[in-house]
């Protein structure tokens, strides 16, 4: 009968087989558009931990997750996807350039331009509560159903155009304009649930932030009419309001705005192409 090994040197040879297995990297697929102002959903196991460029990103149960570049990001990301079982992948993601028009609008009134100090504390206000909407994380994944376009009309403006204003260079123009009627109707291009409704902002008139989930976000600037108000949740399709000429435009016209969180990305990418 062979010797029988002392039971600390089996425990060892067992810790020594663990410890040399290989260590699985989750599952992780990405889709949708690596270039400045795109959206980018991924897959990966559930339970996996996922952060970009070192901040951490919401993984739902299923696994899904999403994330997205701003309009004046860098060349490079940096994803690591840290798999249930503890192992680490890192992507550095290449992120394509954009060139981006140049609008020009004369005419508009002063105080339009450069507002009068009365009423900062109100544009500050408001802005603070833009952001706050912007901010929400919430854990369900609306976005899951797809975007479709929210009014019908001609595309008046673009992502990322930088706009002179009376001359005077402005922040660029974040949304994708579209130009119609006032009364136009608007429509939800996602689910989500809405956590900003007002009529009349000093800079967007009436605007309405609708939550997609994980951060993501729609915002709705210039509307007549507000047809939503906070906690509504709405499907695909639903109505919103109207396109109006509210706050600070030249014309009636919807301004649709995605952000995920303070990143401004292109809601055109989102939607097919209109001729």
């Amino acid at each position: 009968m062979p010797a029988l090994r002392p039971l600390a040197t089996i425990v060892l040879l067992v810790i020594l087989a663990v410890t040399t297995l290989p260590v699985a990297l989750a599952k992780t697929v990405l889709e949708g558009d690596f270039i400045q102002g795109g959206l980018v959903i991924g897959l990966t196991d559930p339970g996996s931990r996922v952060s970009l460029d070192g901040e951490a990103v919401r993984v739902g149960p299923d696994g899904q997750f999403l994330f997205g570049f701003t309009r004046d990001a860098g060349a490079e990301a940096v994803l690591e996807i840290r798999a249930p079982g503890g192992a680490l992948e890192r992507r550095v993601l290449t992120v394509v350039p954009r060139e981006y028009k140049i609008q020009r609008i004369d005419g508009l009134p002063q105080k339009m331009v450069t507002p009068p100090a009365a009423v900062l504390t109100r544009i500050r206000r408001e802005g603070a509560a833009i952001r706050a909407a912007r901010m929400q994380d919430t854990p369900v994944a609306y976005f899951q159903s797809g975007f479709i376009w929210p009014a019908e009309g001609r595309i008046s403006g673009v992502y990322g155009s930088q706009r002179i204003l009376n001359g005077k260079p402005r922040r660029p123009h974040y949304g994708i304009d579209i130009a119609g009627p006032v009364g136009t109707p608007v429509i939800a291009p996602a689910d989500g649930v809405v956590r900003l409704a007002e009529r009349n902002l000093y800079y967007s008139g009436g605007t309405i932030i609708l939550d997609h989930g994980h951060g993501l976000s729609s915002a709705f600037l210039h509307m007549h009419e507000v047809g939503v108000r906070v906690g509504d949740v709405l499907r695909q399709g639903d109505p919103l309001g109207t396109i109006g000429a509210t706050g600070r435009v030249t014309g009636p016209h919807l301004d649709w705005r995605i952000n995920w969180f303070e990143q401004r990305l292109d809601a055109g990418l989102l939607v097919p192409p209109r001729n």
